[in-house]
């Protein structure tokens, strides 16, 4: 006979959900619990920023968008990396052109976007009783049609578009194009910059918002010489210290959770004037803190949102990257490593010699960094090469990688500081 064996855990010792699908806490007295739950809406790495009270910094950036807009009647541009906050500072600038009463429509673009499919999905938001030739009164006006309803059934073309826009009074309209570094139709790409030039030479009540990911304006819009003088080119940087600090102070003031000054210095410091990164840390550390029943986060719960956070990186980099990866850092350490990726992170994914020399801060250094670059992207290990005729520049293959190796070498910083990644029990 087959001995029974006992479970080694019982349906008690499972791990459960905090709250309820409702978003209640299970237990009303559970101040851990509701502060966990605050904590969601405090640090948010995995989506951009909606409320205005959680954004950070940038004030300048989103200013000039709307000057421009407002002001100049300008297009606009929006670029940088990812991670970099460029959803979230268009989300502000929507919320402040809703708010003066613009007609707002969002797009988000794919790999098979085209002009015809994005453009009447546009014309479909924009009510019919702003066309000069129908009064409000009218029947179709009264219905609620929208300008969709003039389009031809057969393919939209710019000039098309543009002629309906013309006749647009009594109301603004912004087009916010995200992400549109995805949309690979070249046809799409050459009709928006037709329509760009459209728009500005009739003087439309119509502006676009272009954003993507790109480490130029010519990378993301092609076609641009034509337009140039009717675009306002928006690269969105790094965060300066004092504006992760204030990301930082956002989310304690959401979640009742607060960060003690030394593991604020060490979230300011990883983070590398990424937004992404800061949240990331934040939002595990926070949770480490929580789950050992405190409201403050200490270095050790850095320690440990280092290690979550490097865990969920691994996954994103491919199995042999990940091998040369190891490899490297057997042979070369994370020393030399480091500031190849802080040159990477701060050229928003390029950089070149100069930048090496910035960062190793000693000839010796940069030297040895431009020697491990030089033979990487000699074998196409890593990181890829290009000459664009003022010099040559880098990029690691794989996006990933620059925060891995940053993330890594941070990790070896707080074991030499014998900051142990474990939980802090509560007293």
């Amino acid at each position: 006979m087959f001995q029974q064996v006992a479970p080694s855990n019982s349906s008690a010792d499972l791990p459960r959900f905090s709250a309820s699908a409702a978003d209640q806490p299970n237990r009303r007295d559970d101040r851990f619990g509701a502060a966990r739950m605050k904590l969601r809406n405090a640090y948010t790495p995995s989506q951009p920023v909606f409320d205005r009270r959680m954004f950070a910094g940038r004030l300048g950036v989103l200013k000039a968008a709307i000057r421009s807009i407002e002001d100049q009647r300008l297009h606009l541009v929006i670029y940088g990396e990812r991670g970099i906050g460029k959803t979230s500072l268009l989300h502000m600038l929507t919320s402040a052109a809703r708010e003066a009463r613009y007609i707002v429509v969002y797009s988000s673009c794919g790999a098979a976007s085209n002009f015809d499919e994005t453009f009447r999905a546009v014309a479909a938001d924009i009510p019919l009783l702003f066309h000069s030739d129908y009064a409000p009164t009218t029947a179709e006006a009264e219905t609620g049609t929208s300008l969709a309803s003039l389009l031809p059934s057969r393919k939209v073309l710019p000039r098309q578009f543009g002629d309906l826009c013309t006749k647009l009074t009594g109301t603004r309209v912004l087009i916010v194009l995200d992400e549109f570094d995805r949309a690979e139709n070249i046809e799409f790409r050459r009709d928006l910059a037709e329509l760009i030039k459209i728009l500005s030479d009739r003087s439309v009540r119509v502006q676009l918002v272009i954003a993507g990911v790109a480490a130029d304006l010519a990378e993301l819009v092609e076609h641009i010489p034509s337009v140039r003088r009717n675009i306002l080119a928006i690269p969105v940087p790094l965060m300066s210290v004092d504006e992760i600090g204030e990301l930082v102070a956002n989310g304690e003031r959401t979640s009742g959770v607060t960060v003690t000054p030394a593991a604020r210095d060490h979230i300011v410091s990883i983070s590398a004037g990424s937004p992404y990164i800061a949240s990331l840390l934040c939002h595990h550390a926070a949770l480490d803190a929580i789950d050992d029943q405190r409201l403050d986060v200490v270095p050790a719960d850095v320690a440990s949102a280092l290690e979550q956070a490097l865990s969920e990186l691994g996954t994103r980099i491919s199995k042999n990257t990940m091998g040369q990866v190891r490899r490297l850092v057997n042979e070369s350490g994370t020393d030399l490593l480091s500031l190849i990726a802080s040159a990477s992170l701060a050229g928003g994914g390029e950089f070149d010699a100069a930048m090496l020399d910035a960062k190793a801060g000693t000839a010796t250094k940069a030297a040895r960094c431009k020697s491990i670059v030089g033979e990487l992207a000699s074998q196409q290990i890593l990181i890829s090469e290009r000459d664009d005729g003022f010099g040559k520049r880098y990029a690691f293959i794989e996006d990933a990688v620059p925060s891995y190796l940053w993330f890594l070498a941070a990790q070896q910083t707080f074991r030499e500081e014998d900051v142990a990644p474990q939980r802090v029990r509560a007293r």
